[in-house]
């Protein structure tokens, strides 16, 4: 007998967390005003519902990486 169970989702898509606004700000060590300049210039990409902007913890890892450059060693 079959059995209608729901899919369970990828484990890479379930382990990053959305973060408010605040949170994805302090994360990056800046302040929320230019987190939200950021997110208006496209620059940090962010996921809408509703009314509420919140950032994958994924996506602000990804953005500090693309911002590492080279120092001396």
């Amino acid at each position: 007998m079959a059995t209608n169970r729901p899919e369970v989702p990828d484990a890479s898509r379930t382990t990053s967390a959305l973060l408010r606004s605040p949170e994805a700000a302090e994360r990056l060590a800046i302040s929320p005003r230019k987190l939200w300049a950021l997110t208006a210039s496209g620059d940090v990409p962010c996921v809408r519902i509703g009314r509420n902007v919140r950032y994958v913890d994924a996506h602000l890892d990804d953005y500090v990486a693309a911002q590492t450059r080279g120092g001396r060693s």
